[in-house]
Protein backbone atom coordinates (compact mmCIF):
# COMPACT_ATOMS: atom_id res chain seq x y z
CA UNK A 1 0.00 0.00 0.00
CA UNK A 2 1.36 3.42 -1.01
CA UNK A 3 1.04 6.40 1.28
CA UNK A 4 -0.21 9.63 -0.34
CA UNK A 5 2.77 11.44 1.20
CA UNK A 6 5.15 9.35 -0.93
CA UNK A 7 3.39 10.08 -4.22
CA UNK A 8 3.71 13.18 -6.33
CA UNK A 9 2.52 14.24 -9.75
CA UNK A 10 5.30 14.02 -12.29
CA UNK A 11 5.04 15.68 -15.65
CA UNK A 12 6.47 15.82 -19.14
CA UNK A 13 5.35 19.39 -19.66
CA UNK A 14 8.73 20.83 -20.60
CA UNK A 15 9.26 18.16 -23.29
CA UNK A 16 5.74 18.58 -24.70
CA UNK A 17 6.18 22.35 -24.74
CA UNK A 18 9.49 22.01 -26.61
CA UNK A 19 7.85 19.71 -29.17
CA UNK A 20 5.41 22.53 -29.95
CA UNK A 21 8.24 25.12 -29.84
CA UNK A 22 6.41 27.08 -27.14
CA UNK A 23 7.93 29.19 -24.39
CA UNK A 24 6.56 29.05 -20.86
CA UNK A 25 5.05 32.49 -21.48
CA UNK A 26 3.28 31.35 -24.66
CA UNK A 27 1.81 28.26 -23.00
CA UNK A 28 0.79 30.31 -20.00
CA UNK A 29 -1.08 32.75 -22.24
CA UNK A 30 -2.82 29.86 -24.02
CA UNK A 31 -3.88 28.33 -20.69
CA UNK A 32 -4.82 31.61 -19.00
CA UNK A 33 -2.22 31.36 -16.23
CA UNK A 34 1.08 33.06 -15.46
CA UNK A 35 4.49 32.00 -16.72
CA UNK A 36 5.41 31.37 -13.08
CA UNK A 37 2.58 28.82 -12.82
CA UNK A 38 3.92 26.88 -15.82
CA UNK A 39 7.45 27.07 -14.41
CA UNK A 40 6.25 25.86 -11.00
CA UNK A 41 4.41 22.91 -12.54
CA UNK A 42 7.48 21.93 -14.58
CA UNK A 43 9.72 22.04 -11.49
CA UNK A 44 7.23 20.14 -9.27
CA UNK A 45 6.70 23.13 -6.97
CA UNK A 46 3.01 23.32 -7.86
CA UNK A 47 0.47 20.60 -8.57
CA UNK A 48 -2.13 21.79 -11.06
CA UNK A 49 -5.82 21.26 -10.50
CA UNK A 50 -7.48 18.61 -12.64
CA UNK A 51 -9.10 21.38 -14.66
CA UNK A 52 -5.76 23.08 -15.36
CA UNK A 53 -4.08 19.75 -16.19
CA UNK A 54 -6.81 18.96 -18.73
CA UNK A 55 -6.65 22.46 -20.20
CA UNK A 56 -2.86 22.36 -20.62
CA UNK A 57 -3.08 18.90 -22.18
CA UNK A 58 -5.70 20.10 -24.64
CA UNK A 59 -3.61 23.14 -25.59
CA UNK A 60 -0.60 20.87 -26.20
CA UNK A 61 -2.75 18.34 -28.09
CA UNK A 62 -1.85 15.57 -25.65
CA UNK A 63 -3.83 13.39 -23.28
CA UNK A 64 -3.55 14.14 -19.58
CA UNK A 65 -1.85 10.74 -19.15
CA UNK A 66 0.81 11.69 -21.69
CA UNK A 67 1.69 14.83 -19.70
CA UNK A 68 1.12 13.85 -16.09
CA UNK A 69 1.93 10.68 -14.16
CA UNK A 70 2.32 9.46 -10.57
CA UNK A 71 5.84 9.28 -9.17
CA UNK A 72 6.46 7.03 -6.19
CA UNK A 73 3.33 4.97 -6.75
CA UNK A 74 3.79 1.23 -6.33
Amino acid sequence: MTSIEKVRLGNRLKVARAEKNLSQEELANMAGVTRQTISSIETHQYTPSALLAFLIAKKLEKSVEELFFLEGYE
